[in-house]
């Protein structure tokens, strides 16, 4: 039974579900926060769109319950980084989600501030920046999305890819997050590690060279017009877009021969206009109610083993026997050595194959 910060009255939606953790915020420090919080009353957010991980709802609670007003602006997680950066002073966004890759490149930056949770001892340390910078909320694992009116002889692993006529599409590695651990989850499969791509660049190069790669993002878009016959996404994604779509019309899956699991953080924008709003939304996201959100959303909460999921959710998520082969970064030192070096060498091995 969780104990409750009890010393001062707080808003229960939010902090009922907070455990005591071993240097826990005290309940008058999470009061001030939230008055502060209300006093600036908006929060605004690059790259956490209604529709992915089931941001929606998060947005609706903080509305609800501490009145704060939300606008988003999708983008990837480089450019997120990149807005903090030019804008500075002149921030419009305080808060981001990006994936893990890039937190550490965002604190290289210098355009993050640190807050850590109350949650905080309940977050791996592979999962989270010891300062507090950045933290993973939720994990995903590389999937395929495959369109069944398109593709008849649905494939279940990288190899399989190979053998079919169809197009592969995995996005943008120059920016986006899903594309870049799209690239690693193959390179898994197929006998690499974090320090060399070799064969995830020649497995991809040989798809470019018989034109059947394509690099624009796959989002629910062009999924539902039918412009993606196989897309390399976040599980999560892919289950997201296969139910708001039509769940007969798509088969999600976890590729056999091996996947990545890695997910993404918040970053709180360092130069943010409305900073205690900004961590009481990571605040929330952490709490039990902000995790069962996130599970709606198909991603794994990242404190998975200290809530208890409703039923309903559980039925949307893959079964656990599809994540047999799917393993995490395990040397991150080297990832985000490799992560920097990967659009010099996917132009270089894989565009200059493709197809005029």
């Amino acid at each position: 039974m969780k104990k409750l910060l009890s010393s001062v009255l707080i808003s229960s939606a939010l902090f009922s579900s907070i455990a005591f953790v071993s240097a826990p915020v005290l309940a008058q420090d999470l009061a001030v926060l939230e008055k502060a919080a209300r006093a600036e009353g908006a929060v605004n957010s690059v790259g956490m769109p209604d529709s992915w991980a089931n941001w929606k709802d998060t947005w609706q609670d903080l509305s609800a319950h501490y009145g704060l007003k939300h606008s988003d602006t999708d983008m990837s997680s480089a450019q997120e980084i990149a807005k903090f950066a030019a804008e500075k002073q002149n921030a419009s966004a305080d808060i981001g989600d990006v994936g893990a890759a890039f937190g550490p490149i965002a604190v290289q930056k210098g355009v993050t501030q640190p807050y850590k949770p109350t949650t905080w001892e309940q977050v791996p340390d592979w999962a989270k920046d010891k300062d507090g910078h950045w933290a993973l909320a939720y994990t995903g694992s590389i999937a395929f999305i495959i369109d069944k009116q398109q593709v008849k002889e649905i494939p279940h692993s990288w190899a399989d890819l190979l053998k079919g006529n169809y197009v592969v599409t995995i996005g943008d590695v120059n920016s986006a997050s899903q594309a870049v651990s799209g690239v690693l989850a193959a390179n898994f499969a197929l006998g690499g590690d974090e320090k060399n791509l070799k064969p995830a660049l020649e497995f991809f190069g040989k798809l470019a060279k018989a034109g059947r790669l394509g690099v624009t993002d796959p989002v629910i878009s062009n999924i539902e017009k039918g412009e993606v016959q196989v897309g390399v996404v976040w599980d999560f994604n892919g289950l997201n877009y296969r139910d708001k779509i039509n769940k007969d019309r798509f088969e999600v899956l976890i590729p056999s021969d091996g996947s990545v699991i890695s997910g993404y953080t918040t970053i709180i924008n360092k130069y943010a206009k409305n900073p205690n709003a900004a961590k009481l939304a990571r605040e929330y996201i952490f709490s039990d109610a902000g995790q069962i959100n996130l599970a709606r959303g198909y991603a794994r909460p990242i404190r998975a083993q200290y809530i208890t999921l409703p039923d309903d959710v559980k039925a949307k998520l893959l079964p656990e026997e599809q994540y047999k082969s799917v393993r995490p970064i395990a040397d991150g030192e080297a990832w985000d050595k490799t992560v920097k070096t990967l659009p010099r060498q996917w132009q270089e091995h894989v565009i200059i194959n493709m197809k005029q």
